[in-house]
């Protein structure tokens, strides 16, 4: 399910499309949604953390979701570079809708430095990295 189809439509703040996919904004969280095809490695890295970080800011904590919708490819051995291009990222999810996005989700869980990161479905993705982001004890703004 689109996170536009979604509970959460009517809450998102803002929307941002680039070439790899559309992110979506609420507090505290994004919610990001790869188009088609899409391979995501440490060069297209910057597509998605530079509107992150321009969004959240720089020191702000923050969780993404990534809502599997479509079927694309992630570099899992670039996962360290991630997470060193985005320094304020606290939490993250993968939600897959379908057998091959689950087992993705899965594989991603393995290869990230956090506790559980594969959902179900959108709400707990959201409902969980939500809470993990504001229980951080790093969290100060209402943003």
């Amino acid at each position: 399910m689109k996170i536009t189809d979604s509970k959460f439509s009517n809450q998102i703040l803002k929307c941002i499309e680039n070439p790899l996919g559309n992110i979506y904004f609420f507090n505290h969280v994004a919610v990001v949604e790869m188009h088609e095809g899409v391979h995501f490695d440490i060069q297209k890295a910057p597509l998605i953390i530079t509107d992150l970080t321009s969004y959240f800011g720089h020191s702000q904590p923050y969780g993404v979701v990534a809502n599997r919708i479509n079927s694309y490819s992630v570099d899992l051995l670039d996962t360290h570079l991630y997470r060193e291009q985005a320094k304020n990222l606290y939490a993250y999810g993968v939600v897959g809708h379908d057998l091959a996005g689950k087992m993705n989700a899965e594989l991603e869980n393995d290869f990230c430095i956090s506790d559980k990161v594969d959902y179900e479905n959108i709400h707990d993705a959201i409902f969980n990295v939500y809470n993990k982001v504001k229980n951080s004890g790093l969290f100060y703004s209402t943003k």
